[in-house]
């Protein structure tokens, strides 16, 4: 086994990019502001399990400079590190993510974000949480001024019959 853990965070700003979370664009005034979607929560899951395999991090594997990732969908970029951890023997034990903000409230879609993930990283919902907290008004996320994900992966070796 191995496990991973992750961090992001993106500006939320009213003239920002949408709101997505988890794959799920959420009706809001303000946008996060990122080279992708800026999806903070599948950012600090993708942290985790390049973490978890050893082979640093978003930054390093799917670099803002590029144009090729302007844009992009967080959930494909998900799937491209599934595609890693599969070649190299692992598949996901659990994932656990939480998101960091005191506005918009989150719970409402974290069903929605859990099937997102789960779809993507071919595994069972039940093996994905999401969940959600607010600061009290303190930091840059309470005052709204950004949303922040930590993310904690365990990976599990998958046997020979599991692999083919």
């Amino acid at each position: 086994m191995r496990i991973g853990q992750g961090y992001d965070v993106h500006k939320l700003l009213k003239s920002g990019g949408a709101l997505v979370l988890g794959g799920v664009h959420i009706p809001f005034d303000y946008g996060l502001v990122g080279h992708s979607d800026a999806d903070v929560a599948v950012h600090a899951l993708i942290d985790a399990i390049l973490g978890a395999l050893g082979l640093g991090d978003i930054g390093l594997i799917f670099p803002d400079n590029s144009d090729e990732y302007l844009g992009i969908s967080s959930l494909l970029l998900l799937e491209r590190v599934r595609d890693m951890m599969i070649s190299k023997g692992y598949s996901v034990g659990n994932a656990d993510i939480t998101i960091v903000a005191q506005l918009p409230k989150i719970m409402p879609f974290a069903y929605e974000m859990r099937s997102n993930i789960a779809k993507a990283l071919r595994t069972d919902i039940t093996r994905i949480s999401v969940k959600a907290t607010t600061e009290e008004g303190l930091g840059f996320t309470g005052r709204g001024e950004g949303i922040a994900a930590h993310a904690v992966v365990l990976l599990e070796e998958k046997n020979e019959s599991e692999q083919s």
